[in-house]
């Protein structure tokens, strides 16, 4: 067996392993934890008073005007020196939860101001509260707009996970580097993260098309009874 190949088999097994402990999971709770942000920001932003909306505009320009690196790098490098010490993964959590609550609220914001006005006449015609309006209406055909650009989102945060290897969250990224320092190897174990890398998105982004097929026969029977 070539050399090359006998490495990779011996790294697949730690790759995979710190992927599943790390990477999976600091995806998964950093889209979800940020979407929940996106939303509340993009409620206040649409709906809520002046200087709340002000702050929340504020917010969403610092995240999108810098670096997602330099972002990280102060939260776990920078805030220790305000006395604020986090651990590497909570801190790599905040920082995508942060940096995807910005850019999700902007797609749902547009995705709620799409829905036309009469979507909320008709509702309180029939005597619906703003809040049932906004839960059984306004957001179901919110997101038929916002799903495929969220789900790139989603995609592009798989990947951006492997920043957390600057500030030592040890997924899989980090553990390539790790068996780089032991085996002189770089290029082969870097080109198989690179290859795993490639597997999740290209399965998340065959569920994707999976998932906008069907809100597009969704919306199709939704426009057929209008």
């Amino acid at each position: 067996m070539p050399h090359w190949l006998q490495l990779m088999l011996d790294s697949l097994g730690p790759l995979l392993w710190a992927g599943l402990r790390f990477t999976v999971p600091l995806t998964l709770l950093s889209f979800a934890f940020g979407l929940t942000v996106g939303l509340a920001v993009a409620l206040i932003r649409l709906f809520g008073p002046a200087p709340l909306a002000a702050a929340m505009r504020f917010y969403v320009w610092i995240i999108r005007g810098t670096p997602l690196l330099v972002q990280l790098f102060l939260i776990f490098y920078g805030l220790p020196s305000a006395g604020i010490v986090l651990d590497a993964f909570p801190a790599a959590l905040i920082g995508f939860t942060l940096n995807i609550g910005a850019y999700s609220s902007e797609i749902i914001r547009a995705a709620i101001s799409s829905v036309v006005r009469g979507q909320w006449e008709a509702s309180y015609s029939i005597g619906m509260s703003w809040s049932q309006t906004m839960w059984r209406t306004i957001l179901p055909q919110a997101a038929r707009v916002a799903v495929p650009p969220l789900s790139n989102t989603f995609i592009s945060l798989v990947k951006d996970t492997s920043l957390a290897a600057a500030i030592t969250v040890p997924e899989l990224f980090q553990a390539a580097q790790r068996i780089v320092a032991t085996t002189y190897e770089p290029l082969i174990l870097y080109v198989e993260a690179a290859l795993i890398y490639l597997a999740l998105s290209s399965v998340l982004s065959a569920l994707q098309s999976r998932l906008e097929e069907r809100l597009g026969r969704y919306g199709g029977f939704m426009e057929a009874r209008a």
